[in-house]
Formats: structure tokens, C-alpha cells, sequence
């Protein structure tokens, strides 16, 4: 897309935003640690669901440095309206440990003396801080124009064809910033976030595709798709009992099958041995003898 018509497509987005949403603007700078503090909750979440939710996480505990001790979870379990609460509990977590480390306190005000390059650079190296942190941060604590973008407002610039899909990948939105001037970098900003955690809650919601597609008609073509879900094969059913006895015993039969004729075998070699080794007489000749020597030992009469 050119520079041109990119420009063209974020100005009529943000005159659509402006009909759809409410932006009420901030009173003045804001404390720098707050604002990057809150931008954790922020991040991808309505804005005034993310005010509710950091509302409780600073009245659930005493001060920032029981938000430090404390675990991902019980944060998260605190801001539980969140879209991501587990995500805006790390970032949380994450910045207020990096910046005890850093300076032992709780307390970044010093950063605004300095050169914002050097206050931005110093900000991307705390653990926790993320692009749409940072910039937030910058907008509104450090009088910077840098508009915040996270993965839901990348999505939906993403859908209205304002970046190629590459660019969302690395969330950059080449230009924004000169099509955008300052003077209403905060205002938009607000509102394209506003559609952004939309985005980011229910990309398929209808009332959301049908503003995507009063902005950009051609934007259908790049609506997300909804995965399809694999039929789930039956598992084939287990053998039952009686078949596995017979298995077993269909295993057994051929075994005794073949034992039985080696030992009848075996009976049939020892008779034969037997009878060769003792013969039986023979009744008939036997029996002649016996009666011829009965008959001369007969006396005459």
C-alpha cells in the first residue's frame, strides 16, 4: 500500500472510530511509572475495563512492592475481568521488579529531565515493558508522539488492509505517525484501541466485521477463519474376556496335541523292546509233549 492511500484509509478510520467510540482525554502529563504501569493492564483490554482492573489490583494490596512480592497468579486472580489477566499480571510484576532493582524505589520521574530517546531507550529495558507499553508511556508521560498499537489493534489494522500481513507479524505500522498528527495522536490512538480489544476479545463478533466493513469494503477478505475441528475417530472396542480365554486356550492345544503322540511313541518302543528280550512259548508243541509222556506212564492192565 502506498503512503497516500495508507494515510487516507487511517483518516477515515478515525472519523468512523469517532462515531463508534467515546475518548475522554487525560488532564496533563501523568506520572511516568502509573502510566507504563497501567498500559500493562491496558494492553489489549477495553479501557475501562483495564481502569476497573487496576482499580482492584491497587486496593487488593498495600502498596507497589506487595504487587512486586506477589505472584503472577494472585495478580491475576485480582484482575480477573481482564481479557489476558495473565499476561497484564507479568508485565505488571515485571516492571516494578525491574525498577526496584534498577533504583531501589519506585519512582521514574527523574526520566522526564532527560532526552525522551534516552527516557524511551531506558524504558524498553525493563523487564515486563512491551512495544504498546512503552508507547503509551511516551504519549501520555512523556509528551511524545508515539501511538500505541498491540496485538489486537495489529489485527484489526491488519482486517481493514491499513498493513500487509508481514508488517503485523512485527507490529510495525509503517507511517502511522505522519498520517496522524499530534495533536490528535492521543485521541486516535485511544479509539483504534478501543476497536482493537474488540478485535482482540471477539474477532468474530458480527456488530465488529460490520464497522471493519463500513471502513473498508474489502475487508471480508481478510476476516479471520474460524479453525475446523477434526472428527474424532471411536476407539476400537477392547476384546472381551471370553475371546482371550479362548485365545489362550486355542495357544494350549497344539502344544499338548504334540506331546501326546511322543509318549504313545515312546510305550510302543519299550513293549517291543520287552518282547524281544523275553519271547513267549508257543501253546501247540508244548502241549503235545505233555500228553505223549502222560500216555507211557500208564501201566497195562
Amino acid at each position: 500500500m502506498t503512503t497516500s492511500n495508507r494515510a487516507a484509509l487511517l483518516n477515515k478510520t478515525h472519523k468512523h472510530l469517532k462515531r463508534t467510540y467515546k475518548h475522554t482525554p487525560l488532564k496533563g502529563d501523568q506520572p511516568l511509572l502509573e502510566s507504563l504501569l497501567f498500559a500493562c493492564v491496558l494492553e489489549n483490554a477495553r479501557h475501562d475495563t483495564a481502569q476497573q482492573a487496576f482499580t482492584k489490583v491497587q486496593a487488593a494490596f498495600f502498596d507497589w512492592n506487595e504487587i512486586r512480592v506477589s505472584t503472577v497468579k494472585e495478580l491475576s486472580e485480582v484482575m480477573d475481568n481482564l481479557p489476558d489477566a495473565t499476561g497484564a499480571g507479568t508485565r505488571l510484576k515485571g516492571v516494578l521488579q525491574s525498577v526496584f532493582e534498577s533504583d531501589y524505589s519506585f519512582d521514574l520521574e527523574h526520566l522526564k529531565k532527560q532526552n525522551i530517546g534516552v527516557a524511551v531507550k531506558r524504558l524498553q529495558k525493563l523487564s515486563g515493558s512491551t512495544p504498546f507499553t512503552v508507547a503509551y508511556a511516551t504519549q501520555t508521560a512523556l509528551g511524545g508522539h508515539s501511538i500505541p498499537v498491540d496485538k489486537g489493534t495489529l489485527g484489526a489494522l491488519y482486517v481493514l488492509g491499513v498493513i500487509s500481513e508481514s508488517e503485523a507479524a512485527e507490529g510495525q505500522v509503517p507511517g502511522m505517525e505522519r498520517a496522524i498528527p499530534k495533536s490528535k495522536g492521543q485521541e486516535f490512538g485511544a479509539l483504534v484501541h478501543e476497536l482493537g480489544a474488540d478485535f482482540f476479545s471477539n474477532p468474530f463478533s458480527p456488530s465488529l466485521r460490520e464497522q471493519l466493513l463500513a471502513i473498508a469494503s474489502d475487508a471480508r477478505e481478510r476476516f479471520p477463519k474460524r479453525a475446523s475441528k477434526k472428527p474424532v475417530e471411536a476407539p476400537a472396542p477392547p476384546p472381551t474376556k471370553a475371546v482371550a480365554v479362548d485365545s489362550k486356550k486355542k495357544g494350549k492345544e497344539p502344544a499338548a496335541a504334540a506331546k501326546k503322540p511322543a509318549k504313545t511313541a515312546e510305550k510302543h518302543v519299550v513293549r517291543n523292546a520287552k518282547a524281544a528280550a523275553h519271547p513267549k512259548k508257543k501253546a501247540g508243541p508244548a502241549g503235545k509233549k505233555t500228553a505223549a509222556k502222560t500216555l507211557t506212564k500208564r501201566k497195562p492192565r
